[in-house]
């Protein structure tokens, strides 16, 4: 396992190769009293929120105060200077007791005491190249006219074979699917690792799915024509090692064939640790720029360009100031997690494979990503905002559970009453896209040259408020979801919760409900960053209206509770026969009613839904006859 700053050995008896994995690499800590760089080393621990929130009792407090001042005033900017006269003041009456008895010490003691924050240096980014300004956008200018040369040497309907990372996951999945209908795609090329499977009880491996068969079951799944499986190909291999971990011969095939590599293999989990994040976010990145800088150079290569899928929230904390597309500055406020932190990092290797190696990439970078905009389809992923959802719809049950015993309904409504709660501030804002909305954004990409060389967020400029999911949390799983602050949810609340869960027997759920909070314990509090949109419109060409932010969630909420049964289907064929299902129900109903089927109210939906789908067995109802008239 790779450690800040340490070294990693690929295997025993091999050449040991040192994986730089310090956090220092990519940031510099900067004495703001004399500007220079601090040499005394970055631990991750340090780039994130709550290294320097959530470590004191005033602090918290004040966070608290404030959110609860914003919904009293409506006058954020005016709170947010508040804090900061309330900081300086304290940080002086500190100063003052330390001056009066001669102490330094003691005037550092006093502002621990009162929870100020009094650094003396600050983070920023290193340079990614020390090169002009106008150097840089003439070696863009230049990527993108060499692209644009190669892409018109296919002709006009050019014929692209593509390298895919990240194809099992939840955004792959969605990448093979519309690829099916794209004429443009001729063959997409899949690195998959084998896949070990073991007995759900004993845990014995039953056996190895080679990179072929694990393709095939995806294909299977997503049941796709017979035809367009064709322009599907499996092989072997793993983002985490050089070349990708692909056979010497199959590279070589690859070099003469491919036009394109779109990188989308990441780790999502936002509760990993920093070693994982690194290895699979920036080792993985930097072996996908360099497999296919390799490419690129090859003599008589097709290549065109590299998509780097990232995150726009590489932006970190901003406070609800702009998130721009075109620049990346190391966020004041810090980073929520190890998966944004790592995702930065990969972000600035990306620049630097472009501008000092002078590979033509493009960087697209999508919010938090939920389920098909029409339907809520997800393939199957439980993650991210799914999470939540499966975990009030269980915590919903076992309240309602029939043929409870006095003692079983107490327990129920006890678990109901702890697990019910939501971490998020009413003013907090989420910037939520659909998956297939991402996917047109990744394959537009493609054919556009003009892409390389820019950030492009594939975000929305409708977000949601945490006050309008819980509403639709409501409306839609019966569920009684109550707002709690964020900051008291993941200091106070949490723990005690997780503790209460475990002793009633429900640890699966307080497992659940800490992730809740470690996802929304950050991104729904006040003050979130506004991602600005824009060039997925003026550089990719996609719709200008974006998907409906609230039909996206209301459907999400939907699948969850009919579909996977709020995380309790975990059977990946039966996952896609009902999503398959779902689909058919859901086109039924717009040609019905005349709506989108997101837009239909949440009692109309279950009272048509039921008419057709028995929602236990999850099939359809036998079709009514039609009334027979009478004679007159």
């Amino acid at each position: 396992m790779a450690r800040p700053g340490g070294r990693r050995s690929r295997a025993r008896g091999a050449t040991e190769d040192v994986i730089d994995s310090s956090p220092s690499r990519y940031i510099a800590r900067v004495s703001t009293e004399t500007g220079r760089e601090l040499h005394d080393g970055i631990e991750p621990w340090e780039l994130l929120v709550h290294a320097h929130r959530d470590n004191h009792p005033v602090e918290v407090a004040a966070q608290f105060l404030a959110s609860r001042m914003i919904q009293l005033t409506g006058r954020e900017a005016l709170v947010r200077r508040g804090l900061r006269f309330v900081n300086g003041a304290a940080a002086q009456v500190a100063d003052l007791a330390g001056a009066a008895v001669g102490s330094d010490a003691l005037a550092r003691a006093a502002k621990r005491l009162v929870g100020v924050t009094d650094r003396d240096y600050r983070f920023h980014f290193r340079e990614t190249t020390h090169l002009s300004e106008a150097e840089v956008k003439r070696r863009t200018d230049q990527l993108q006219h060499d692209a644009a040369a190669r892409l018109k040497a296919r002709g006009p309907q050019p014929r692209l074979r593509v390298l895919l990372t990240g194809a099992t996951g939840f955004l792959g999945k969605e990448i093979l699917f519309q690829v099916a209908t794209d004429r443009r795609v001729e063959e997409i090329v899949a690195v998959l690792r084998p896949e070990t499977v073991r007995d759900p009880k004993t845990k014995e491996v039953v056996r190895v799915l080679s990179p072929a068969e694990r393709g095939a079951l995806l294909l299977q799944r997503l049941k796709l024509p017979k035809a367009a499986q064709k322009k599907y190909r499996f092989v072997a291999g793993d983002i985490e090692q050089p070349g990708l971990g692909i056979a010497a011969e199959e590279v070589a095939r690859l070099r003469d064939a491919l036009t394109h590599v779109v990188h989308c293999a990441a780790s999502v989990s936002f509760d990993d640790t920093y070693e994982n994040s690194f290895r699979a976010n920036v080792l993985g990145s930097r072996n996908a720029l360099a497999f296919a800088l390799e490419l690129q150079e090859a003599e008589g290569s097709p290549f065109v360009q590299h998509i780097a899928i990232e995150t726009s929230y590489i932006h970190g904390r901003q406070k609800a100031s702009f998130a721009a597309e075109e620049s990346l500055a190391f966020p004041r406020h810090f980073y929520n997690n190890y998966y944004e932190l790592t995702k930065a990092m990969a972000s600035i290797e990306t620049d630097r494979f472009m501008i000092e190696r002078g590979l033509r990439v493009a960087q697209l970078l999508p919010s938090i990503v939920i389920g098909d905009s029409r339907t809520g389809n997800n393939r199957g992923d439980t993650k991210v905002v799914n999470a939540p959802i499966n975990a009030f719809g269980r915590a919903q049950e076992a309240l309602s559970r029939p043929g409870q015993t006095a003692g079983e309904r107490v327990r129920g409504w006890a678990v109901a009453q702890v697990a019910q709660g939501f971490p998020g501030d009413p003013s907090a804002e989420l910037n939520l896209v659909p998956v297939d909305r991402v996917v047109e954004g990744i394959l537009a990409a493609l054919t556009v040259p003009e892409a390389i060389g820019n950030r492009i967020h594939l975000a929305t400029d409708n977000r949601i408020r945490s006050q309008d999911m819980l509403r639709i949390c409501r409306e839609e799983l019966d569920v009684a979801v109550r707002l709690t602050d964020p900051t008291i949810y993941r200091n106070l609340t949490l723990p005690l919760v997780r503790a209460t869960l475990e002793k009633l027997g429900e640890p699966k759920l307080a497992n659940a409900l800490e992730k809740l909070g470690t996802i929304f314990g950050g991104y729904s509090e006040w003050g979130q960053p506004i991602h600005k949109v824009g060039n997925d419109v003026r550089i990719l060409g996609l719709a200008l209206r974006r998907p409906n932010t609230e039909h996206a969630f209301r459907m999400l909420c939907r699948h969850n509770r009919y579909v996977q049964d709020f995380g309790k289907v975990r059977d990946a064929d039966e996952i896609a026969r009902r999503e398959r299902l779902w689909d058919e129900l859901c086109t039924e109903l717009e040609l019905e009613t005349g709506h989108e089927v997101g837009a239909i109210e949440p009692a109309e939906f279950r009272a048509l839904l039921r008419e057709k789908l028995d929602v236990v067995e999850f099939v359809r109802r036998p079709a009514r006859p039609p009334a027979r008239r009478r004679k007159s």
